[in-house]
């Protein structure tokens, strides 16, 4: 049986043709596949990683991006710690439904989410229409908790984005409850429980398999 200290489940959000499946396949299992068709339904990967002396397990879940699929794919949100938004940089309007995969992830997720935001497909640079500091700026306007800028075809900031992701879910664990943002001590405080029951409703449903 592997041996690990934690286990966080991990949602990829963002319209279809963003990449997120080619950050997951490029992420677990280090290719880039030029064919790579859209999701049907929902796609599930797992990679174990070390933060400091912990050994962290990642579940990734890539839920279709494709309007059809939108009422069934929430149901795959249960019990997320993390969310990634991904929009595509040379395509304007996958950041601008950007709100609308927010507005989603709102109404099925419960509790404190740790809320990342990546801009994909920073090797089409020539190609962009997504400036980086108009995303920095939607990032902080918004709260997210953390922004970058990757490439699934040449790694760019791939290992860096789930590295960070594994680590400040790590981190938030087992840090003193302290804001995040401007909120009250309490709702911060529900909310970091609402975490850590998560993380072990997680625990108890990977026995259970």
């Amino acid at each position: 049986m592997e041996d690990y200290k934690y286990l966080f489940k991990i949602i990829l959000v963002g319209g279809t043709g963003v990449g997120k499946t080619s950050i997951l396949q490029r992420y677990t299992q280090g290719f880039f596949n030029h064919g790579t068709l859209a999701t049907v339904g929902v796609d599930f990967k797992v990679k174990t990683v070390n933060i400091d002396k912990d050994r962290v397990k990642l579940q990734i879940w890539d839920p279709s991006g494709q309007e059809r699929f939108r009422s069934i794919v929430h149901l795959y949100y249960r019990n997320a710690q993390a969310v990634i938004f991904v929009y595509d940089l040379t395509h304007q309007r996958s950041f601008d439904r950007l709100p609308d995969w927010m507005d989603e992830v709102e109404r099925h997720c419960c509790g404190r989410v740790l809320k990342i935001l990546v801009g994909n497909k920073v090797d089409g640079v020539q190609d962009r229409e997504v400036p980086t500091v108009v995303a920095r700026d939607f990032a902080a306007a918004n709260r997210f908790d953390y922004f970058i800028e990757t490439s699934a075809l040449d790694s760019t900031n791939v290992d860096v984005l789930f590295q960070q992701v594994a680590q400040r879910l790590r981190d938030e664990l087992r840090a003193p409850i302290v804001r995040y943002w401007s909120v009250d001590n309490e709702n911060y405080a529900s909310s970091r429980v609402n975490l850590l029951q998560r993380v072990r409703i997680n625990k108890m449903e990977r026995n259970i398999d």
